[in-house]
């Protein structure tokens, strides 16, 4: 039999882009030519004039036929029955040369172990095998690549090395689990690719980044490109072991947005991640903040969507540079005693061409049908969490961040948006679950596997849901029906005591059932209490633009806003620029107006910003109990004409308590009567209107308790009650 003749038709598919399974033809093979039996070694190389094939431990060479078309070539070995490694001596038509390894003499390099647990939809660390690695394989370096596409017919790595010729390097197929593989020798570190990808559905291959890429091109480009991720060397040891301390620790958390916090102001551009650890670092630290919460920064296409429309799961964004140079900033935060958590995205992703939408040709990823796979008031695709690809995709996401980046915890975005299969839609826009309901049970499994996984496998590393309904038990033990989580954002409260706050103060008498009301859910989860990014755009104003007032009482609302949040139980988070008054509404688009600092009020702020929290760390009785009654007590609430509240905050052991008291109108009280559990002096530790933060500096600094019963206490004191401040007063020992 001639095999020349009988594969005529097998070339032809492989010269047109069509061939499904290539290693099956190309490379070395069992063949025949007439009654002879051998080995036939089939290479295509477009371009090529001649190749001649080089034996390994060999001086004689085998000069390969021409057979068919642009660079189709075959050798015949007769009576040759073992496989043996070689090389290719090629030689293009402009008379250009080169000795490269032939990527189909390799066999599969994916472990059964890998392609079992990803057959199951239980891969956690699926990013160690899937993407683009650099290996040496029989002493020969190059990168394999491992992608994703069950409905494929075809893929292929493409880029400048092939000269992005899909037909040169189509992938090897593992048909039961739908994964593509190829080594492809020579390539390294630094190398832009793409996969071009076949679909049955569509007569144009399409191309697509890798969707477990480590790096990006820098935007408008796309492309992947081959990264080393363990070349960085850590030094937070001791950070590592202090985050798996106990979970009654005070959190101060400053969101930060790394595009806009500052900026170059000779031409505007981003300051890059190592810049960033010398300057945001500082700053957060002095500020005595505990944890830096960065907006996401995966990969994203597009500026203005913050960074929550992600192309990029894996990587990144390489607008503030490398992998390495984030790596060295969250390296920095940890030596610093400062935690860093990620803003996190896994319930929708972005439709742009290159990412993960209709990533084989079919709803991968997503769901096919709209009313299950689509987020109309985000322009997104929603993830199909029934799917085994996304489940390995999303948890093997998230274990990613924290095992290679050391990441300290994970903030889930829009979580609501998960749970509800109606969720921002219309009756006849979405489809009941099977039991009829609206609950995406899919979902839920995929937020409790995910906490399961991040806290079984890493001591101290929390999680927070962006949670904005009354979902039962966000922050509880999946084994009790909870969701899982360690925080829960508490909205109810931000948006209730925004309102109030925003209302004139001559009218907040009739709100003030606003500032009691969290108190009836403060502990039914582990809130964290966020004034966050969402509050200071769209028409929403800034922190301090939102309060009533001339200037002045301005400042005095958002100082005792402040100082209400540091009293009320839940840890604290604010979004930069609220520490020290930014007028104008947030925007990506440039920095923040730090010339206000300079400016006596604003910097007034910012000085009661930094005292707020090292009172607050140094204070066990403002964060030891959080999350129980036992940590908090009433004193009074019920003087709604004089919209006056105070309360006591208690540590663990109830030997140290703080006495916090709130005056949420202009007027000054010059005496105003409190009970007091115990006799002695009580000190005044804190006064948001003290005059090193602009205050008018009303309240006295220390004052003697008096015997006898006031609001259910033994004792009483009778204090001076600032305008439009809060105070915090401590018995001195």
């Amino acid at each position: 039999m001639d095999t020349q003749a009988t594969n005529l038709s097998e070339i032809s598919v492989l010269i047109h882009g069509s061939h499904g399974n290539p290693f099956s033809f190309l490379g070395l093979q069992q063949g025949t030519s007439g009654k002879t039996q051998g080995l036939v070694l089939r290479v295509f190389r477009p371009g090529a004039s001649s190749v001649n094939v080089i034996e390994a431990g060999k001086k004689a060479t085998h000069e390969m036929n021409l057979i068919e078309g642009d660079g189709f070539f075959e050798l015949f070995l007769p009576r040759r029955k073992k496989f043996f490694p070689y090389q290719l001596e090629v030689t293009y038509t402009d008379g250009v040369s080169e000795i490269i390894e032939d990527p189909y003499r390799f066999s599969s390099l994916i472990s059964d172990f890998d392609l079992q647990l990803w057959g199951e939809g239980n891969h956690t660390r699926a990013y160690n095998f899937m993407g683009a690695h650099i290996r040496e394989v029989d002493g020969v370096k190059g990168v394999h690549f491992v992608v994703a596409a069950p409905s494929a017919s075809r893929v292929s790595v493409v880029g400048p090395f092939n000269n992005w010729d899909g037909r040169v390097y189509p992938m090897r197929k593992l048909f039961d689990q739908g994964i593509w593989e190829i080594f492809i020798p020579g390539l390294d570190t630094g190398t832009v690719y793409k996969y071009e990808i076949k679909s049955s559905g569509s007569p144009t291959p399409f191309l697509k980044a890798d969707p477990y890429g480590f790096s990006y091109e820098k935007r408008p480009q796309t492309a992947s490109i081959v990264q080393e991720i363990e070349t960085f060397e850590w030094d937070d040891e001791k950070w590592i072991e202090k985050r798996s301390q106990a979970f009654d620790q005070p959190m101060a958390i400053y969101e930060a947005h790394l595009g806009s916090w500052r900026r170059h102001l000779k031409d505007n551009s981003f300051y890059s991640y190592r810049e960033l650890a010398d300057t945001l670092i500082s700053y957060v630290k002095e500020l005595g903040y505990t944890h830096i919460e960065l907006l996401p920064i995966s990969e994203h296409p597009y500026d203005p969507s913050w960074g929550y429309q992600v192309t990029g799961y894996f990587a990144p964004t390489s607008r503030f540079g490398s992998p390495e140079d984030f790596a060295f900033f969250v390296n920095e935060c940890h030596k610093n005693d400062i935690g860093v958590i990620l803003d996190w995205v896994p319930a929708h992703f972005t439709k742009d061409a290159h990412g993960l939408r209709q990533f084989d040709g079919t709803a991968l990823y997503e769901h096919e049908d709209p009313r299950q796979g689509e987020h109309k008031d985000w322009g997104t695709k929603i993830f199909n969490f029934g799917r085994d690809e996304v489940k390995n995709f999303l948890i093997s996401n998230a274990v990613f961040w924290i095992d290679k980046y050391h990441i300290d915890g994970l903030r889930v975005d829009a979580v609501a948006s998960m749970l509800y299969l109606d969720y921002s839609r219309e009756a006849g826009e979405w489809i009941p679950n099977k039991h009829g309901g609206r609950e995406n049970l899919e979902a839920i499994d995929f937020l409790k596997r995910f906490n399961e996984v991040v806290h079984a496998d890493f001591s101290g590393v929390v999680t927070l849901a962006e949670e904005s309904t009354s979902w039962p038990l966000v922050s509880r033990p999946t084994y009790i029906g909870g969701l899982g989580f360690d925080y829960k954002w508490n909205m109810g409260w931000m948006n209730d005591t925004l309102k109030y706050f925003e209302t004139d103060p001559l009218f907040r008498k009739y709100h003030h059932n606003q500032l009691t009301f969290s108190f009836i859910y403060a502990f039914t989860e582990n809130f964290v209490l966020p004034f966050s990014h969402d509050e200071v755009v769209h028409m929403k104003k800034s922190m301090l633009d939102k309060m009533p007032g001339d200037v002045w009482q301005k400042f005095a609302n958002l100082r005792a806003l402040y100082a209400y949040m540091y009293g009320h139980p839940g840890k604290k988070l604010l979004f930069m620029g609220g520490e020290f008054g930014q007028w104008s509404e947030w925007t990506e688009a440039k920095e923040l107006n730090w010339s206000l600092t300079d400016m006596e009020k604003h910097s007034g702020l910012l000085s009661m910003t930094r005292d707020l929290n090292n009172l607050y760390k140094s204070q066990p009785a403002l964060y030891e109990v959080d999350f129980d009654w036992a940590g908090f007590e009433w004193i009074d609430f019920s003087d709604v004409d004089n919209s006056i509240l105070a309360f006591i905050r208690h540590s663990k052991d109830k030997k140290e308590f703080v006495v916090c008291v709130y005056n949420f109108t202009p007027v000054f009280h010059r005496e105003y009567v409190f009970g007091v559990p115990k006799a002695g002096t009580y000190e005044t530790i804190f006064n948001s209107d003290s005059e090193h933060y602009g205050g008018s500096n009303k309240g006295l600094l220390s004052v003697e308790s008096e015997p006898g019963e006031w609001h259910g206490h033994p004792h009483h004191i009778n204090i001076e009650i600032p305008p439009l401040g809060g105070i915090m007063m401590k018995l001195k020992k």
